[in-house]
């Protein structure tokens, strides 16, 4: 049962809807797609020790994780949000080149649903939909796995695997590129106990080229094997199949089918201060996302420079967006769940208030859902724009209602 259920009616709760800014974390991934996380109950002894009150999950095409999701942070004394990620297609701008929010990709698009229903219990057209992305993102893992295990025994590596060798040790039920590349780097420090030794297999599989990294930074070794074997042109690049990406309005489509709030996950600006085509221009970003009907985008301020963002999100606050802001934990290392910007330059009051505003939107949604009646998306899907201040304030007493429990 969702915990919402049993809070009080929307008048009391209003009547204790004073701001308290907190820290939270909005996105992240857990071990049910591919997480810096070895379990949930980790996820929450960490929030709980930095002190972060609200946490999203936000796997990819699953929502298997919800429930421990829910279990855990019920326990913990921290309010779950839940989310989903999917990636897309954008075909449009995937024919002209342009490249949205994956910066090597034209036309890839991630895209994200916030304040999902939980239990989630999407009609049998959209669960068999779900089922069919999911397997067809497994099968192209699988035979990735069976080529570098080809390519394995053509330069004589005293090890292989399997996908379901695999899918045991370090998946649960959605099998991604990044396992794989964790279960090359865990085989080679098995086999090989020296450092010298280690780096001279990794230089084999990587047709002659140097590791970069240090041996003992998990996430470059990681990413150096994705790099060299399993992105494009390396020896167990699988390309991927079109049915793995449905187009955004049947992404958006199943996120209000699962009772969900669409939301444009932004990349921003990269470590050169660069921009894909799609999110260069700011205003412009803005009335396109408006023109779709998406009124809700997420960042991961971790990877942006301060100063950009503030411009960034300030654009999109006055448009009266929801905005919510992540840590994503969606790579092997295991960074804090407190938000910062790049270079670790803390949120300023701003900031901060912005992404709380947005989690109380999120959170009002959820209740209102858990309690049978329309949250922030209306019945055929439309956001209800001049109702934000009301889902802030409803939001503003939730919390503050489960906090003081």
């Amino acid at each position: 049962m969702n915990f919402l259920s049993s809070f009080p009616d929307k008048e009391t709760l209003l009547s204790n809807s004073e701001k308290q800014v907190f820290d939270l974390d909005g996105h992240i991934h857990t071990p049910y797609s591919f997480s810096a996380f070895e379990s949930i109950p980790q996820i929450f002894a960490m929030a709980k020790k930095e002190k972060i009150r609200a946490v999203g999950i936000n796997d990819f095409i699953v929502t298997d994780g919800h429930q421990a999701f829910h279990d855990a942070a019920v326990a913990a004394g921290i309010f779950p949000l839940f989310n989903i990620e999917f990636m897309g297609l954008l075909k449009e701008e995937q024919g002209k080149g342009i490249r949205v929010n994956d910066p090597s990709n034209p036309g890839r698009t991630y895209f994200s649903g916030k304040g999902l229903d939980y239990p989630s219990n999407p009609d049998t057209t959209t669960k068999e939909l779900l089922k069919q992305v999911k397997k067809e993102s497994n099968k192209q893992t699988a035979a990735m796995i069976k080529q570098l295990n080809d390519y394995l025994m053509v330069v004589g590596a005293p090890f292989g695997m399997t996908y379901e060798e695999v899918k045991i040790l370090y998946a649960e039920d959605l099998v991604r590129e990044r396992h794989i590349a964790k279960a090359v780097r865990r085989k080679v420090f098995e086999v090989y106990k020296d450092n010298g030794d280690r780096s001279a297999m990794l230089s084999i599989l990587f047709a002659g080229k140097q590791v970069q990294s240090s041996l003992d930074d998990i996430n470059g070794l990681e990413n150096e094997i994705r790099g060299n074997l399993l992105k494009s042109g390396g020896p167990a690049y699988v390309e991927e199949d079109e049915a793995a990406f449905l187009e955004i309005d049947k992404i958006m489509d199943i996120i209000v089918k699962m009772g969900g709030i669409p939301c444009y996950p932004v990349l921003l600006d990269d470590k050169k201060g660069h921009f894909t085509e799609f999110e260069s221009d700011f205003e412009k970003l803005r009335d396109t996302l408006i023109a779709k009907n998406i009124k809700c985008i997420e960042l991961i301020p971790g990877r942006n420079d301060i100063n950009i963002l503030k411009k960034f999100v300030q654009i999109f606050h006055e448009a009266d967006f929801v905005i919510t802001f992540g840590t994503e934990h969606n790579t092997p290392e295991l960074i804090p769940l407190k938000v910062d910007t790049r270079g670790h330059i803390d949120l300023d009051e701003d900031l901060k208030e912005i992404s709380y505003l947005g989690a109380c939107v999120i959170a009002a949604h959820q209740y209102l859902r858990a309690k049978g009646e329309e949250g922030y998306i209306d019945a055929q899907g439309k956001v209800k724009q001049n109702q934000i201040q009301k889902f802030r304030a409803l939001g503003s007493g939730i919390f503050n209602y489960y906090f003081s429990k």
